[in-house]
């Protein structure tokens, strides 16, 4: 039965060769963009998974309560370890960190070479016994026992020593000043973790180095706290005993410590006013549901074709049914067939993904690769039975439901119920099909708008590195004499990255209420800073040297003197007399346009600056880098020059939309191809079925304009209809999206119109390239087949 089974299925392509290679291209296309999608999807609910104990691992937040409400962050006050491992017993360690997105790059170099930049975190003692990474070399609980200790990953020790072979024990120089012991060598860090690093120092070692002096200060939120629980902890619990420790230290207290799972940040890292309401899994839950739209459209396009196509299969199942053939036989042939179908768009799917995986790879900024492992062998095969299944559903419960006197007499009587169903199915692949065009539109302006709004000062033509080493001790003459070079227009330092949250806190100020607590942004800043960024004046003076000493000076942006509420705030003072106004900058944006700005303000902080900020002049960038570095390398020798462009590094704060813009692009160009392919072969059929009426029609007078029009009027009703019912859904979809910006732009009519316009002129231009072909083809052949 099942041989007979295929040499019909082979028969039948052999006959209908156009439907088969159009169910083909659907249905791969559509199993190409679900297998792509589920392995960006299958990654990213990985990261930070692959630790043996990872379902064990908490972090702290805190909920900090201001007057307009909770604020939540990812830092909090490091000795908030030490209260974890004494007074919570559910807790077996617990450890303070500095990331590496905070600590940065340093210098590393043996014996005065192989002088080297790396990514470093500070960790405490237990860090290792949290986050069990592979180690080659050392011993677990010892690693980071002394303040002179650094463990370094494999690739760092290759590059250091070029062996990894007796390392521990061997010293690096950090910073070309501090030599530091190695007490192991752990695997690198895979690419699916949040933070990377090369190596890890002791808080210990940092304890009283600026800005890292916070690590012993209970009103700081600069570490990040992690602690591995009993397995089995009830998390409610400890969070309760966690709340009381803090009411029995101050009830007062505005901050609210407490523990979240660990590897459910990376997906589930947003909240307002501390209620987890989203995050990254927003993107994996779209794009699942674009691939499981993508596989519809492709199914649907089987469905339709299959029974349109049902009349060339009449005689073999009328002559089944007459020698006592069953319906359940016929639903079993066909799902059979369908499901070969998606065996054989399988093999072609794979070719597809191996061919554009690199692509892929590129947008998604990820090293994904195909799998084939057995569970991945099973999903991808599950994959494909479902959707032969799916596809072949309707057809099959279709086509063996024919009567069989009706079949042998060569009449087939299509029902209004099927005429309506396949026209149904038409409008729900343009429906799906013209969502993702609005939904590309939208991200794209959205997009470019960011990118185009004024922050509040000039990012182009600014570089930032990091000051290391001789840099830290004779900062202000590598400045001024940064200014000299040819091409540069300006120099300054700054404690604040400009891109991103930094540091916060409170600020006091007179006739403030006592309950009302608000948290403002701190930038430390040196002489000419607002010159270099940019930056307007609203009011008063930036820092100078020619009013003398501006340590005890504050400078507030806009948003700071209306939270205030000071009339004429120069001259005025705030923390009870000690920071005198002296100026009111513009208000400036250094976080994405998903956050409103801020309340600020600016200090003098020579001593704790991190970043040099440097304008070139416009046109002469390529003369100022190469005097900038030139320069560098002069006054600070063995130290690798690295720099990145303020600009490029705020545009990385839209990542994950501009990545989401591309893959949208993509799969909304599938979505069509897809839907266009379906309407062609349908278009096939009706000029195939409707010969003969076409050229009695010709020969009655009509025109080849005339009867295209006829063969293309009921696709174009479809395709409007679909643009109608799709256009409110794309609105609400955009608008929900939106929400998410505090500056977003404005939906315009046009945004909608259009994307229906496109899709109607692809669909008219797939359907109207048959219909004219049908439409030219001599009259005398329909008849003369007749």
């Amino acid at each position: 039965m099942l041989r007979h089974h295929l040499l019909l299925f082979l028969r039948n392509i052999k006959r209908q060769k156009s439907s088969f290679l159009i169910n083909v291209i659907g249905l791969s296309t559509g199993l190409a963009c679900v297998m792509l999608i589920a392995l960006w999807v299958s990654d990213e609910l990985k990261v930070d998974k692959f630790y043996p104990e990872h379902q064990q691992i908490y972090q702290v937040i805190e909920h900090i309560q201001f007057t307009d409400g909770l604020q939540t962050l990812f830092e909090t006050f490091s000795p908030m370890a030490e209260v974890l491992t004494e007074q919570i017993p559910e807790v077996k360690y617990a450890a303070a960190t500095i990331q590496p997105g905070w600590f940065g790059k340093h210098v590393l170099s043996v014996g005065g070479e192989n002088n080297l930049k790396a990514v470093g975190q500070l960790a405490s003692e237990d860090y290792f016994m949290i986050f069990q990474h592979k180690l080659i070399q050392g011993n677990r609980e010892e690693l980071l026992q002394s303040p002179d200790a650094i463990v370094i990953s494999k690739s760092l020790a290759l590059s250091l020593f070029g062996t990894i072979d007796n390392v521990v024990g061997q010293q690096v120089e950090y910073e070309q000043k501090r030599p530091f012991q190695v007490s192991g060598i752990f695997e690198d860090v895979p690419l699916n973790a949040t933070d990377r690093f090369d190596f890890v120092l002791s808080t210990e070692a940092y304890k009283d180095v600026p800005p890292w002096t916070s690590l012993n200060n209970w009103n700081s939120s600069g570490p990040q706290v992690y602690a591995l629980l009993d397995e089995g902890a009830d998390i409610a619990q400890v969070n309760a005993k966690i709340d009381k420790i803090r009411k029995e230290g101050n009830e007062n207290s505005i901050r609210t410590p407490m523990l979240i799972p660990f590897s459910e940040h990376y997906l589930y890292g947003t909240y307002e006013n501390g209620v987890q309401v989203g995050g990254r899994i927003e993107y994996v839950r779209l794009f699942t549901i674009i691939a499981i739209l993508i596989l519809i459209i492709a199914c649907i396009n089987f469905m339709n074709l299959s029974t349109a196509r049902a009349s060339g299969r009449l005689k073999e199942i009328g002559v089944k049914k007459a020698i006592g053939a069953k319906r359940a036989t016929f639903i079993f042939q066909f799902l059979s067939e369908s499901v070969l179908m998606a065996f054989i768009a399988l093999v072609v799917a794979l070719v597809l993904v191996t061919l554009a995986l690199p692509e892929f790879n590129t947008i998604i900024g990820k090293q994904l690769e195909l799998n084939f492992s057995p569970v991945a062998i099973a999903a991808i095969l599950g994959i494909s039975v479902i959707t032969g299944l799916i596809a072949g559903s309707y057809p099959a419960i279709y086509l063996s439901g024919f009567n069989t006197i009706t079949i042998l007499k060569g009449k087939l009587n299509r029902s209004l119920g099927e005429l309506w169903t396949r026209k149904g199915l038409v409008v729900i692949q343009f429906t799906l099909s013209v969502v993702l065009i609005v939904s590309v539109i939208v991200v794209y302006k959205q997009i470019e708008y960011v990118q185009k709004q004024n922050l509040g000062y000039a990012q182009e033509q600014i570089i930032r590195f990091n000051i290391e080493g001789k840099i830290k001790d004779q900062l202000s003459t590598f400045v001024l004499e940064l200014r000299k070079l040819p091409g540069v227009k300006n120099a300054s330092s700054t404690t604040h990255s400009m891109i991103g949250h930094n540091w916060s806190t409170g600020l006091d100020w007179d006739g403030r209420d006592p309950d009302d607590i608000k948290a403002f942004q701190i930038v430390g800043v040196d002489y000419d800073f607002v010159e270099t960024m940019g930056m307007e004046m609203k009011a008063g003076r930036s820092f100078s040297r020619e009013f003398g000493a501006d340590s005890a000076r504050i400078i507030l942006n806009e948003t700071a003197i209306r939270t205030i509420g000071y009339q004429d705030p120069i001259g005025k003072t705030v923390e009870n007399g000690r920071a005198e106004i002296i100026g009111v900058v513009e208000d400036f944006n250094f976080k994405s346009l998903h956050e409103r700005v801020e309340p600020l303000f600016m200090v003098m902080m020579p001593q704790g600056v991190k970043y040099v900020m440097v304008r070139m002049e416009a046109a002469r960038e390529e003369t100022a880098l190469q005097e900038i570095q030139q320069f560098y390398e002069r006054f600070n020798p063995g130290v690798p020059f690295e720099y990145d462009f303020l600009d490029e590094n705020f545009q990385a704060l839209y990542e994950s939309e501009q990545r989401v813009g591309a893959l949208s692009r993509y799969f909304a160009g599938m979505a069509i191809l897809i839907s266009c392919l379906g309407l062609f072969g349908l278009a096939i059929f009706t000029a195939d079925r409707r010969r003969k009426e076409i050229s009695i029609r010709k020969v009655l007078g009509q025109s080849a304009l005339q009867v295209s029009v006829m063969l293309t009027r009921d696709f174009a009703l479809l395709v409007f209809l679909s643009i109608f019912i799709a256009l409110p859904i794309a609105y609400i979809l955009a608008n929900d999206w939106l929400a998410g910006f505090a500056y977003s732009i404005s939906l315009r009519i046009w945004y909608f119109l259009g994307a229906g316009l496109i899709a109607l002129l692809i669909a008219m231009l797939t359907v109207g390239s048959q219909a004219i072909q049908a439409a030219n083809r001599n009259p005398v052949e329909g008849l003369y087949e007749e």
